[in-house]
């Protein structure tokens, strides 16, 4: 679909179905739409029934638009009406305006989910076509394995780049940015990535892990959730890896949560994000100080946001609003995303960009693409010495502010690489 084409009429069924234990065999192998978190979530199964692809300048309010305007001409009967019923989206947005990667929303024909214990259809039609017919799980092909290697960004040039950031702090430009990193290689064409969710849902399962558009993760940050009138956001900024016993992760909790350099970088964050929300919320609040979020690698410092919306904006709206945070880009915003097209030698595509899903009503959920790998579409496999290949790319990034050090901020990245690295290999 064109932007300035009339948006299609769709013909939306919901229908409530017995609860199904594992909902990845729904979904393509090869290019597998998913948003998951410890079982509950959404699989979308079947070819697309539309596909909305922009770039530039005001990229996502143009889609934010175009949604609204196909969500009103749609005819939905949804049995359960919950969120994530009806006509569903799910969206994969670059990190910069400047990407030449599209941001793009995808409806699926069919989306099988699962919530609270109920479980569901939809499917999904143009006007005068039949609805598809009901998807068949089909089993996980054989394990793989992905190979990889130094990116555009080794490690000698992440030092470069973090004391170019560095430059740019003392010279007061910006007060903090984020410099990420990349690794690259490839994988065997015939790849089953939906092996790769499950790895990342297993040792990860307490955050969200997607596939959508070609990229796959497992994120520990929430954007933004908005859900009948209520938003909320989670902000993680400061990190450490985790120790190994119960002792000396207790030091590290203690540490972090004094340390000077990390609360003043998330304090950047949530003053971020509370400054995007507040002018769309009639109430909102956080707490005075942030929390430790334990992951099986890595400790966070982090805060929920909470408020309620005043101007009926959409969870995509929100994540507009939102995108960049100074968790992923820096602060002032602007200035510190200039930077990073400065210092860093890529294009960061999708990745630190917002992932999630929208429906007819506007609710939805958007978590920060992070701890993730995006992959060269299926079409684009080339021949190898060992067979077609396609191309695989991840980055992993850490926060810069006053003080910080250049072999401390490589070894954040190398731990924040850990969950993508260990599921590819």
């Amino acid at each position: 679909m064109t932007e300035s084409a009339r948006p299609p009429r769709l013909t939306v069924e919901t229908r409530e179905v017995d609860p199904v234990e594992d909902l990845l065999p729904f979904t393509s192998a090869d290019d597998p739409t998913a948003w998951l978190r410890r079982g509950d979530g959404m699989v979308g199964a079947g070819p697309a029934v539309l596909r909305l692809s922009v770039t530039g300048e005001d990229r996502i309010a143009r889609l934010a638009d175009a949604w609204r305007e196909i969500s009103a001409e749609s005819r939905s009967d949804d049995e359960i009406a919950v969120p994530g019923t009806g006509l569903v989206a799910f969206g994969a947005l670059a990190f910069d305006d400047s990407s030449a990667l599209a941001s793009t929303l995808t409806v699926p024909s069919t989306i099988l989910g699962r919530r609270g214990g109920r479980a569901w259809i939809t499917r999904i039609r143009r006007e005068d076509e039949p609805f598809p017919a009901v998807p068949r799980p089909a089993g996980y092909g054989p394990h793989w394995s992905a190979t990889l290697g130094p990116g555009r960004m080794d490690p000698a040039a992440h030092g470069d780049a973090v004391r170019a950031a560095l430059g740019a702090i003392d010279a007061g430009e910006v007060a903090k940015v984020v410099v990420a990193r990349d690794i690259a290689g490839t994988v065997p064409a015939s790849a089953d990535l939906r092996r790769l969710i499950r790895a990342l849902m297993t040792g990860y399962p307490d955050t969200w892990a997607y596939a959508v558009d070609g990229i796959i993760g497992a994120s520990p940050e929430t954007l933004v959730t908005v859900r009948g009138g209520a938003v909320t956001a989670r902000v993680l900024a400061g990190t450490r890896p985790r120790g190994a016993d119960a002792d000396e992760d207790t030091a590290i909790t203690a540490e972090l949560a004094a340390s000077a350099k990390d609360l003043d970088e998330h304090g950047y964050a949530v003053r971020s994000v509370l400054e995007a929300l507040r002018p769309h919320t009639s109430a909102l609040a956080a707490a005075e100080q942030p929390f430790t979020l334990k992951l099986p690698n890595l400790w966070h410092l982090a805060t929920d946001v909470e408020g309620t919306l005043s101007n009926g904006s959409s969870a995509l709206d929100m994540a507009r609003a939102l995108h960049p945070t100074a968790a992923v880009a820096g602060t002032p915003r602007d200035a510190a995303t200039a930077l990073i097209r400065r210092i860093e030698p890529f294009d960061r595509g999708r990745y630190a960009g917002p992932v999630g899903w929208i429906d007819a009503r506007g609710d939805g959920e958007w978590a920060i693409a992070l701890r993730c790998a995006q992959f060269e579409p299926a079409a684009e496999a080339t021949p190898d010495a060992a067979g077609a290949v396609r191309g695989v790319t991840a980055h992993a990034g850490g926060g810069i502010v006053a003080g910080s050090a250049p072999e401390a901020e490589l070894l954040e990245t190398r731990v924040k690489f850990r969950p993508i690295v260990d599921a590819l290999a």
